[in-house]
């Protein structure tokens, strides 16, 4: 009895055939040896791109406009970017530092500080600063702006309380704005030809160094040692520490009233001298009006007895003054309703009537 073996390729005669398979969906299937193949370069060429993409992801350096990049090699320094861009660098053995470009704030920690005449301040500051030598900073600061503040913090104190230890609380104050306003007199109080010159009081604004520019000149420079400018410090505030506030403004208080009472003492002096002199002025008025209006009357009286000389000179005119003068008597002796004078013959009056005259 012969055996069989069924093969899918065998016509039954000897000869084989090919026989196209199909799978459920209608779909032709592949042999197990083209379908591993495929899959294999497939898989190759995933892997292929893969690498290609972390190779080139890891070799382009995006520069920004705020940055600075610092190509290392085994941590030394080979070159600096400071242009924004895309440059390359060699994967797995060049890194990248990155560096800030921009203009950086640093607030500083309120310090206690001591003027010349031994007051306590507190000051409140801060500062703008920048990195103007990337190589320099990565090379003395690690490239850390913690690193950099930390030196800032120093230099800055240091010159604050250099600057302000030489000056006085009151400079202190007046240097925050950079000027002070003073009120000075023009002229000097004089009396002269009885004429009072009042002096005349000016504000006028004295430019001073401002506290700003003291401490910024204290400041040494800075980029030749660490690479970064120190662009501004300014103060935000300056207070005194609570235990002397009382006693400070106790004092402000004091000498706000004893200069307002040596304003009003120099102003109650001044008006002094103005009412002597207002009084002196008067009286000389006075005297040289008295004085004319005596004059008048003696040149009147003068002229007076002139007249009556001239009067008695002339007998005719000496007549005329002796009828004027008789009336006047007549006229002043009828009063009331009573119009009866008695005469005697010699009288002057009667002798009028009479016609003597």
């Amino acid at each position: 009895m012969a055996d069989y073996n069924y093969d899918p390729n065998n016509n039954g005669n000897g000869e084989a055939q090919n026989y196209e398979h199909y799978n459920s969906d209608g779909t032709k299937k592949k042999a197990k040896g083209q379908k591993k193949g495929h899959t294999g370069g497939r898989i190759a060429a995933v892997l292929i791109v893969l690498a290609l993409l972390i190779g080139l992801s890891g070799s382009a350096v995006v520069t920004k406009q705020n940055q600075f990049k610092l190509i290392r090699q085994f941590g030394r320094v080979q070159r600096v970017i400071t242009q924004p861009g895309i440059s390359f660098k060699i994967p797995f053995i060049e890194s990248v530092d990155t560096i800030p470009k921009e203009l950086l704030l640093y607030d500083l920690p309120e310090s206690d500080v001591i003027t010349s005449d031994k007051k306590t301040m507190i000051v409140d500051s801060y500062v703008l600063w920048h990195i103007t030598d990337p190589l320099k900073f990565a090379q003395t600061l690690s490239c850390s702006v913690s690193n950099a503040e930390g030196r800032i913090d120093a230099i800055v104190y240091n010159a604050m309380k250099n600057t302000i230890s030489n000056m006085k609380q009151d400079e202190v104050i007046r240097s925050r704005d950079g000027k002070m306003t003073i009120t000075a007199n023009e002229n000097d109080t004089d009396v002269t030809n009885n004429d009072l010159v009042v002096s005349e009081e000016k504000e006028t604004v004295i430019e001073i160094t401002s506290l700003t520019e003291e401490i910024m000149a204290q400041i040494n420079h800075v980029e030749n040692q660490y690479g970064i400018e120190i662009v501004v410090v300014d103060v935000k505030k300056l207070d005194l520490p609570d235990d002397n506030k009382q006693a400070v403004y106790t004092r402000m208080i004091s000498e706000r009233e004893n200069i307002a009472a040596q304003y009003t003492a120099e102003g109650a002096s001044e008006a002094k001298m103005i009412e002597n002199t207002t009084d002196k002025e008067v009286a000389i008025m006075l005297s040289d009006a008295e004085a004319k209006a005596e004059a008048t009357v003696a040149e009147g009286e003068a002229e007076y007895m002139r007249i009556l000389s001239d009067a008695y000179a002339n007998p005719e005119k000496m007549d005329f003054y002796s009828f004027v003068r008789a009336l006047d008597a007549v006229k002043a002796s009828i009063r009331g309703d009573n119009k009866t004078i008695i005469l005697s013959d010699d009288s002057p009056v009667a002798q009028i009537f009479n016609g003597q005259y």
